[in-house]
């Protein structure tokens, strides 16, 4: 039986419409594939572009960090620094006071000349010579021979050797010094100085700890006291 017009129209439209739906399924089957690796895709740039940002802030707060950490140790050195030229001031205030008082010391005839007597004694002593030579401030000349005159035999009974002794008529110390004596043997090569700022010098160098520990405390990062 033959197909009319009609019947072949028909089927051709029945034909175009199925190839349409099919290709419809087929277009949003893709678009949602598309879609999908979009998002997948829009997703991996996402979180890459997010790890490279924490990474870069969080170099970034290291090196504020690192920045911080620097500043607190240049202000913490500063600061020691500070405090370390306050305590050397304050020793050294303390030095200069000393030695303002010594200049009193030899205002006192009495006192002074039991303290030359002692410098002069121990100064024999030092240098074990049988020949010294005693320079000191002019004006203690007639103190410093008394010393002199006291402790020869003194001297003598102790070491049980002879000594002579002989002030320097000519070299005087300063008359600035607050006092004492210099003692030297019989060629100038060995000399004991007893003169009183070096007396304090020494014994400031020697009582350091002592002075400090008085002044400040104990140092907190010091591990022996001896």
């Amino acid at each position: 039986m033959a197909l009319t017009d009609a019947d072949v129209q028909k089927q051709i439209k029945h034909m175009m419409g199925f190839i349409e739906q099919e290709a419809s399924e087929k277009a949003e089957e893709i678009d949602s594939k598309a879609e999908e690796e979009f998002n997948i895709e829009k997703g991996r740039l996402v979180q890459t572009q997010r790890v490279k940002i924490m990474g870069y802030y969080e170099k970034k707060e290291k090196q504020i960090e690192q920045l911080k950490k620097i500043k607190m140790s240049n202000l913490l050195n500063q600061a020691r620094l500070k405090v370390l030229k306050a305590r050397d001031d304050m020793i050294t205030d303390l030095l200069n006071e000393a030695r303002q008082r010594l200049s009193e010391i030899a205002k006192d005839p009495a006192n002074y000349s039991i303290l030359l007597e002692g410098l002069v004694l121990q100064g024999f002593y030092q240098l074990l010579e049988p020949k010294v030579t005693i320079r000191c401030r002019q004006q203690d000349v007639e103190l410093v021979q008394a010393a002199v005159n006291k402790n020869i035999p003194i001297y003598k009974e102790a070491v049980k050797s002879n000594i002579v002794v002989k002030i320097d008529p000519n070299r005087f110390l300063s008359s600035e010094i607050c006092g004492g004596v210099e003692i030297y043997n019989d060629n100038g090569k060995i000399k004991v100085s007893n003169a009183l700022e070096n007396r304090l010098e020494l014994m400031a160098q020697q009582m350091m700890p002592e002075i400090r520990m008085e002044l400040f405390g104990a140092n907190p990062n010091r591990k022996f006291t001896d």
